[in-house]
């Protein structure tokens, strides 16, 4: 499993808007320039992060965008799930996956698996809040 820039991208804007946040909607063109991402590939992420009710926006003066709830409750696992689709590692265990035919006799599937729920585990136990800190 490989996190595309999009999902590394979304944690980015998210982490920022929430080190950011004065109840005021922040420019989408200021984060750019502090995360150093282009604002035209920011505007294709808003837009799921907008749907899934991540973030809420207003145009025009004094526009932008902000979180819609506080920053411990947005966990690493649910940004990463809304922007990679899945954290599968292997196509069996991803969603919608039909049921493999070899799934009774497969000798590594409960590998994946298990692979598969540590790594759920470890991402949704990560808030924004957490990533905010300092690193050690």
């Amino acid at each position: 499993m490989m996190i595309s820039t999009r999902g590394r991208y979304a944690l980015r804007v998210l982490i920022d808007l929430a080190e950011h946040q004065n109840g005021e909607y922040i420019p989408m063109k200021e984060v750019a320039a502090r995360q150093d991402i282009s604002l035209k590939y920011i505007e294709r992420i808003l837009p799921s992060l907008k749907n899934a009710g991540l973030v809420e926006g207003l145009h025009g003066k004094g526009g932008g965008y902000r979180l819609t709830r506080p920053p411990e409750e947005y966990t690493v696992g649910d940004i990463l799930r809304l922007t990679e689709g899945d954290l599968a590692p292997v196509a069996c265990l991803g969603c919608n996956a039909k049921e493999c035919n070899r799934r009774g006799e497969c000798r590594t599937f409960s590998m994946w698996d298990k692979f598969y729920a540590i790594t759920n585990e470890y991402f949704d136990g990560i808030t924004l809040v957490d990533l905010m800190k300092p690193m050690a």
